[in-house]
């Protein structure tokens, strides 16, 4: 058997070594474009900024050593510029000699990725305007950067490469801007989520320029670039980055007559065979399912296109095994921030025409008695009535990737928003609480499938009323309150609540708010035990001061409440 495959990096790399490990007699040829077959394409924009120093330790595998270990034939600076699978073979352009041949295949693998969007705008032919997807591309900007000492930079575009380069750029002491049309950065968080986001970015001198819209570039004459931006001034600049996402590589498949998906993406089966026989297609080129949803999307992951390699390498070889879908689970570093999404986030389960519902943590990363503990911040989805986990999203500093993990897990296995509350996970006082962030969430929900508690959120604040009907109560200390407070809202410390009940007009509903959302749920449970109809605020002072004045939350809190910045 002969298997061609068309693009190395994860996917195609991936399935060559699995083919090999399952066949030893396969004939193996991998044509790849750039000219590095198997590379640490996430590690890129930190190899810019030099926490990577050596070039090699991107460089996961040679041709050399893949022919070596695997025997299996590497062809880099090779293109493949078409397909015939009424024949069987592909044509290659070798893009050193310019030599032009055909490939014949008994099964074709396509792995061709996805490639920076680059819109139809005047001026991307500049010099100093820059895209990053290849090692190539790397060392084109880490050589300008040495070069040509740029001291400012404008990213066009907040997603994974934008937010990355943003951090290693600034750390070489660059000012940094970041502009995009969405009014936020990160798309696969919700709006007051990204919130804690953009304080960071603001903290460490990253402009936003958020809700934007660029309409094209310009070289000035003193060596810059200008980015120009519908109806207002432009922003000038030393280089650019373009970072606005990626589109699946797929005009050879398209010119093939294979079928294809969402924004040309290539249409699969979940065997990861294409609509012609023994072509398969694997990674960011690609159309999956979403697991949650069962919509069909696009997901440019490094995790989903290694397991799809292995999946159609399995296939290839006579198996059957079945990709059984993708969640986005995904964590990025933001400076000293860490953010982490899994699942579907509410905007889209809502879209997707979800019933969903959702509670706010707040907890520390570890034990609060024991030092260096620091608060994250937590947002679970769960649908209403069967209370299925539909996403989480967490923003914080240590521990977030340990529960965006156990929350992902929880997922893919099945679990309820309920059994959160039961799983066993590991507790010593440096890693964790007896009562683990993610037993907090499904605590917290028990809560309200309990009839214990009721929520009301941010998106509701604004509209509750001002004029006496309902009874607005902060029940944080006298200290928080005074330091800052949503209007409207008396304070009344949770601690003095049952001695204070007659202060309270009976018959009133009572709206509590406090810094996190523990203490009010605290002062509901004294408030409904006393006969008050009363709402607990979802996420606490600390997701509205995030949120609607655009300060960066605390990293720690002292038991009392009061926070430690």
């Amino acid at each position: 058997m002969k298997v061609v495959i068309v693009g190395g990096v994860a996917g195609g790399a991936t399935a060559a070594a699995r083919i090999r490990r399952l066949d030893e007699q396969a004939e193996i040829v991998v044509f790849e474009r750039s000219g590095y077959v198997s590379y640490a394409n996430c590690g890129l924009p930190y190899y810019i900024g030099g926490v990577i120093r050596d070039p090699e330790e991107l460089t996961l595998q040679t041709p050399e050593s893949f022919r070596q270990r695997f025997r299996v034939e590497m062809r880099v600076r090779h293109e493949v510029t078409a397909l015939h699978p009424e024949r069987k073979s592909v044509t290659v352009r070798d893009l050193e000699s310019g030599a032009v041949f055909e490939e014949s295949y008994d099964k074709l693998l396509l792995s061709p990725g996805a490639k920076p969007t680059r819109p139809p705008l005047p001026g991307t032919g500049s010099k100093r305007l820059f895209t990053l997807r290849t090692v190539e591309d790397t060392f084109r900007i880490r050589d300008f950067v040495e070069r040509e000492r740029p001291r400012s930079v404008v990213l066009a575009g907040g997603g994974f490469i934008g937010m990355e380069l943003a951090e290693n750029l600034r750390e070489l002491g660059m000012a940094v801007s970041i502009v995009q049309r969405p009014r936020q950065v990160m798309n696969p968080f919700d709006p007051e989520m990204a919130a804690f986001l953009h304080a960071k970015l603001r903290e460490k001198g990253v402009a936003l320029r958020l809700g934007r819209t660029v309409e094209g570039f310009q070289d000035t004459e003193h060596g810059g670039v200008r980015v120009l931006l519908k109806d207002e001034a432009p922003l000038e600049a030393d280089m650019v980055v373009l970072a606005i996402g990626v589109t699946p590589d797929t005009a050879r498949a398209r010119e093939a007559g294979l079928a294809l998906g969402v924004k040309g993406s290539i249409l699969v089966s979940d065997r990861m065979e294409t609509s012609v026989p023994d072509i398969y297609a694997v990674g960011d080129a690609v159309q999956v399912r979403h697991s949650v949803t069962g919509q069909e999307t696009l997901l440019s992951l490094a995790g989903p296109a290694n397991r799809q390699g292995r999946i159609a390498a399995d296939n290839i070889c006579g198996g059957d095994s079945r990709y059984r879908g993708s969640q986005g689970s995904s964590v990025l570093k933001v400076f000293d921030m860490t953010a982490a999404v899994t699942g579907v986030k509410e905007e889209a389960a809502k879209k997707a025409g979800i019933a969903c519902d959702k509670v706010y943590l707040s907890p520390m990363s570890h034990a609060g008695y024991y030092p260096g503990g620091q608060l994250m911040t937590m947002k679970v989805l769960f649908e209403q009535g069967t209370y299925r986990l539909l996403g989480a999203q967490i923003v914080g500093y240590e521990g977030v990737d340990k529960r965006i993990d156990v929350l992902a897990a929880a997922i893919r296995g099945g679990l309820t928003a309920l059994d959160l509350r039961d799983l066993d996970l590991a507790y010593a006082p440096p890693y964790s609480s007896a009562k683990d962030p993610v037993n907090m969430a499904g605590f917290m929900i028990g809560n309200l499938a309990d009839g214990l508690v009721r929520q009301f959120h941010l998106e509701e604040l604004e509209a509750l009323p001002r004029d006496g009907s309902v009874t607005l109560l902060d029940t944080r200390t006298r200290g928080e309150y005074a330091a800052g407070h949503v209007e409207g809202f008396r304070n009344l410390p949770v601690d003095e609540l049952r001695e204070r009940l007659d202060e309270l007009e009976e018959g009133k509903p009572v709206y509590v708010m406090c810094q996190s959302g523990l203490r009010s749920y605290l002062a509901c449970r004294i408030l409904a035990q006393h006969g008050f109809a009363c709402w607990n605020f979802s996420g606490g002072y600390r997701l509205y001061e995030t949120v609607a004045l655009d300060r960066l939350a605390a990293r720690a809190a002292q038991p009392c409440g009061l926070e430690v910045r």
